[in-house]
């Protein structure tokens, strides 16, 4: 069938929000179109490229973010911290491995998620589910769980402010290497993997004044500024069809509301209109893999995804749970490899791993969290492929949303700072103790 940006149309589009006024939804499917791009094509090549070198073994990416962005909790402090946390993270895989880490954000568009079912009842009343702020509220009220497509509108906006902000951190001075030590938060500092991060930012600003003094210049604008780019699961297709723009220089489509977009485990269809609209936009693309993914399922993505075998295009994050990496990773792996696919491979450890506490609150374990990422780099080592990055879920706060971790989150805990709206999400120190694990798995890869 013949691409182009509403074909996806003609196909059945899972996770999607039933819009009670289609008028207002077109009229703003319209003037989404006819708003400036919030990246442009010329970054997503240059992330495109930049993933080419982790299929080359070269690199590594990290994704990481908020489980789902929110309306009400959008201050410029949130991003910067949350920015600060992803920086820390890099560094230590950088320096820990010597293999240079991309920076990919859940930011700037991660404002939908798609759920297990499409009502919730609370008290013999039957509501839509929340779907995140691009749709509708989390109250659970009749006019709070209508979905409004204004919200589509609203998303645009904020997205359009946070990337702003994350131009300015990284460009203007914030992601300064001569700053590391400076962007140890508080509450970090304060923690056995904080200290460890301390004595690493003295070893980085030790051997940077080296440099200086040995007469080698640290002007370069990778220690003075950091590339950033954005990403988020491109669930509501009529919001990335109408940001869909045909790129001037190619004359090939982008989908302009994010570098990189990703398709979900619950929407990864092969006939369905996600994949439809996804083979069709040059974006570098994502898409998530569960333990139910047979080969075949995984190498018609491929196909259908990535035909003409582009490095860096196509990247497959699995979240099979730490119980299941072992056993379901490996042929997918072996498939993939034997058929000549150059895939990124990304683990999402934090999807598999969620299950309900004693207290009532969804959340995971980060021995858990651990245990999947050992095992997706031990499956890469026995299939002689490339562990290429982690895609988790975090924020800058002080939270108390997942499990165990150096501080030890109990179950008593959960309560205390429990604030996302959807899934639990690592914080400031689970982030950082995540970051020095992956980093000794990945020196031991590097060196292979």
């Amino acid at each position: 069938m013949e691409w182009n940006p509403d074909s996806w149309r003609a196909l059945e589009a899972k996770q999607q929000p039933t819009w009670p006024d289609h008028g207002q939804l077109e009229r703003a499917e319209k003037e989404l179109s006819t708003l400036p791009p919030l990246v442009f094509a010329g970054e997503a090549r240059d992330l495109k490229a930049r993933l080419a070198q982790v299929v080359d073994r070269k690199a590594f990416l990290l994704q990481a973010g908020d489980c789902a962005e929110s309306f009400d909790g959008f201050n410029a402090n949130a991003i910067r911290d949350k920015l600060r946390v992803i920086l820390q993270m890099a560094v230590i895989l950088t320096y820990s491995s010597g293999v240079p880490a991309i920076k990919v954000g859940r930011i700037a568009g991660q404002f939908a998620k798609p759920r297990s079912k499409p009502t919730e009842t609370i008290d013999d009343m039957e509501l839509p589910s929340f779907l995140g702020h691009m749709v509708n509220d989390l109250p659970f009220s009749p006019t709070d769980r209508k979905p409004d497509p204004r919200r589509l509108i609203q998303a645009y906006n904020q997205s359009a402010s946070t990337l702003n902000l994350l131009r300015a951190f990284t460009k203007g001075g914030f992601a300064d290497l001569h700053r590391v030590q400076a962007w140890n938060q508080e509450f970090v500092a304060s923690s056995a993997e904080g200290r460890r991060y301390l004595q690493l930012a003295s070893e980085i600003d030790r051997a940077l004044r080296f440099m200086e003094a040995a007469g080698i210049s640290s002007k370069h604008p990778e220690i003075h500024e950091a590339d950033f780019f954005t990403s988020h699961e491109a669930l509501i297709l009529q919001y990335e069809e109408a940001l869909t723009r045909r790129d001037s220089l190619t004359d090939e489509w982008y989908d302009c509301s994010a570098h990189m977009i990703w398709i979900g485990e619950r929407t990864r269809d092969l006939d369905g209109a996600h994949v439809e609209f996804f083979r069709g936009i040059r974006n570098p693309i994502g898409c998530k893999v569960g333990p139910s993914a047979t080969a075949a399922d995984v190498l018609g993505l491929c196909e259908i995804l990535n035909p003409e075998r582009e490095p860096g295009r196509l990247t497959l994050i699995t979240r099979m749970g730490a119980d299941k990496v072992g056993d379901r990773l490996p042929p997918l792996l072996e498939a993939v490899r034997d058929a000549g696919h150059p895939v990124v491979w990304v683990c999402d450890p934090m999807h598999g791993n969620t299950f309900t506490a004693e207290s009532g609150y969804k959340t995971r374990h980060f021995d858990d969290v651990i245990a999947e990422v050992t095992g997706f780099f031990e499956a890469h080592a026995a299939a002689g492929t490339w562990p290429g990055g982690i895609h988790v879920e975090l924020t800058g706060d002080d939270v108390t949303e997942c499990l165990g971790g150096a501080e030890q989150v109990s179950n008593d805990d959960l309560a205390k700072r429990y604030e996302t709206m959807c899934d639990p999400r690592l914080n400031g120190r689970q982030g950082v103790d995540l970051a020095f694990r992956v980093a000794e798995l990945l020196s031991v890869n590097a060196d292979r």
